[in-house]
């Protein structure tokens, strides 16, 4: 069952069999759901430490937060914990250095949602995980896609190093924009990903449709495209369909649809901006709505099978659910995985072409 699933105990499982100190590299929303899970778990934490430049006699979660340097003056022989998420190569580059000299995990923790993904949870729901293996266009996504389960279960950044992809590369040989797309952007922060477009196809577009729900966000997504011919900016969530939810607005690329919320934002189904107009390019990052954006893009997808690209790391079910539903929707495309630089697995990708 699963052959290509070659990790069958969790990170989790190893540290609590640790017998050296165990340390929690980073601070954040990262770092407290790995002690929360510690505590469920019974781990063990010996201490925090962070890049030298965040340590000024902080504390975090009771602990003093230490430099590496400290803690491998004080320790011998020691295990970290990475808590925070790595995108640029400087970083990534550091964290692999750390890994050099130390035994490294980086536990998968669901950015929205609850539960681990385990080898257990991975059995439990073997059949889909299958039949998105089995649905994957080439070679290379049956490995990315292998190598970022066993990732997820036991937190080795090897199973990332191995199939990382640049961006370039990916816009190149799977997307291919050409200089007439009708491209929606769901979750378009600032216009970052409209810009990286606009680089393949050399400013060249047919529309652009932008829909980002936080407010601070907006202004700049607005600011951006301030002039530019064909472009409609939305200050809402990507949605079934439209209507209203509430929203907890955070930092940079954060916020998100959250339950009992005060703050109300507008909601929009790709379906119903565009009428009748037929989108090409479709991209999704809406931190762990995907499947609701999906849904709000079904008629667009059934019928006229838009180039997609779409975050499978929010949920722990997006690795299996999101590829499956838009396969279902249209069983004609062929569906890709990607990884960019990232660490955890983040920027892990789905690519559903014709």
């Amino acid at each position: 069952m699963l052959p290509f699933i070659t990790e069958k105990i969790s990170c989790w499982e190893r540290l609590k069999a640790e017998q050296r100190p165990i340390f929690i590299y980073g601070m954040g929303d990262g770092a407290l759901k790995i002690m929360s899970a510690f505590r469920d778990k019974g781990i063990v934490i010996a201490g925090i430490f962070a890049s030298d430049d965040f340590v000024r006699g902080h504390s975090f979660e009771g602990y003093r937060v230490h430099k590496l340097s400290e803690i491998e003056e004080m320790v011998d022989d020691f295990v970290v914990v990475l808590a925070f998420a790595a995108g640029y190569q400087e970083i990534v580059d550091k964290i692999h250095d750390i890994a050099s000299r130390h035994t490294l995990y980086v536990p998968d923790v669901p950015v929205v949602g609850r539960g681990l993904f385990t080898y257990e949870y991975c059995l439990e729901n073997s059949e889909k995980i299958q039949q998105v293996y089995d649905s994957l266009a080439d070679d290379y996504s049956r490995k990315v896609y292998a190598n970022i389960i066993n990732f997820k279960i036991s937190g080795r950044i090897e199973y990332l190093s191995e199939v990382t992809t640049p961006k370039e590369e990916i816009y190149r040989k799977i997307i291919k924009p050409t200089f007439n797309e009708v491209y929606v952007d769901l979750g378009a922060y600032n216009g970052d990903t409209i810009r990286e477009l606009l680089e393949f196809t050399r400013g060249n577009y047919n529309a652009i449709y932008a829909l980002e729900p936080d407010r601070k966000n907006f202004k700049k997504l607005a600011k951006f495209v301030d002039g530019m011919n064909r472009v409609y900016a939305f200050n809402a969530a990507a949605w079934c369909t439209d209507t209203e939810l509430p929203f907890a607005a955070k930092a940079g690329r954060q916020s998100a649809i959250t339950a009992g919320s005060e703050n109300m934002v507008a909601a929009r189904s790709v379906d119903s901006i565009l009428g009748k107009k037929q989108a090409t390019i479709i991209k999704m990052d809406v931190e762990g709505f995907e499947r609701e954006a999906i849904w709000g893009s079904a008629i667009n997808i059934s019928h006229y099978a838009p180039k997609m690209m779409v975050s499978l790391y929010h949920r722990n079910e997006d690795i299996f659910e999101l590829p499956l539903l838009i396969k279902t929707l249209n069983p004609r495309y062929k569906l890709y995985i990607r990884h960019q630089l990232y660490i955890p697995a983040w920027e892990t990708n789905l690519y559903a072409t014709l």
